[in-house]
């Protein structure tokens, strides 16, 4: 391989709170900042929009489960009959060397699909989205998962928000998101009443 093809890569792991997920995080940015990808199954890591060759890689080790991909961190959810003792160290050779050889994330189809899209947010949903960048994404993300908006219902005080990577699933991720988002959300943003995850 030519040298000056690879690029340096670090990558090292951190555990979530949820056992059957591990974050691997690298030294350069893999997602722009505000977009993430979730990916519950081998299809739909295919789907247009979302498109992602390295996906479609990690489905091949067969005790993957979901992979979920954002910033500068790839998680990956493992079967229950798996140990991540058994395989963590093969998963990090496989993204080292991936990336090393500057395999494409995305196809450039996603790429193009997901530049930035122009909201026209109501000042209430631009308060509950600031505080979800400021607040909440960041403990989430260091925890291998993510957290973005979805919508708000006026009237009722509702706002739904979907959780991926490693809070899909999670045992502790209703807990999180009642004790911690929730709390957090009202009080900041005194329209919200309640906070509800989607398609958890």
């Amino acid at each position: 391989m030519n040298p000056t093809l690879s690029r340096p890569v670090s990558i090292f792991t951190e555990g979530s709170p949820n056992p059957n997920s591990m974050k691997f995080v690298v030294n350069f940015e893999l997602v722009p900042t505000g977009l993430s990808f979730d990916y519950a199954t081998p299809g739909d890591a295919l789907l247009e929009g979302k498109a992602s060759p390295l996906a479609v890689a990690l489905f091949g080790f067969e005790f993957v489960r979901r992979v979920f991909i954002s910033g500068n961190f790839v998680t990956v959810t493992k079967d229950d009959e798996t140990d991540w003792d058994d395989v963590m160290f093969e998963v990090k050779l496989f993204l080292k060397e991936y990336f090393g050889e500057q395999k494409p994330v995305f196809a450039q189809r996603t790429m193009d699909a997901n530049t930035t899209k122009l909201d026209m947010d109501s000042e209430t949903v631009q308060k509950i989205k600031a505080v979800l960048d400021q607040y909440i994404k960041p403990a989430v993300e260091s925890d291998g998962g993510a957290i973005s908006f979805y919508s708000f219902d006026e009237p009722s005080g509702t706002v739904k928000v979907l959780l991926q990577g490693s809070c899909s699933g999670c045992p502790s991720s209703t807990l999180t998101l009642k004790a911690g988002i929730e709390n957090l959300l009202t009080r900041l943003v005194p329209e919200v009443k309640t906070v509800e995850a989607e398609g958890v």
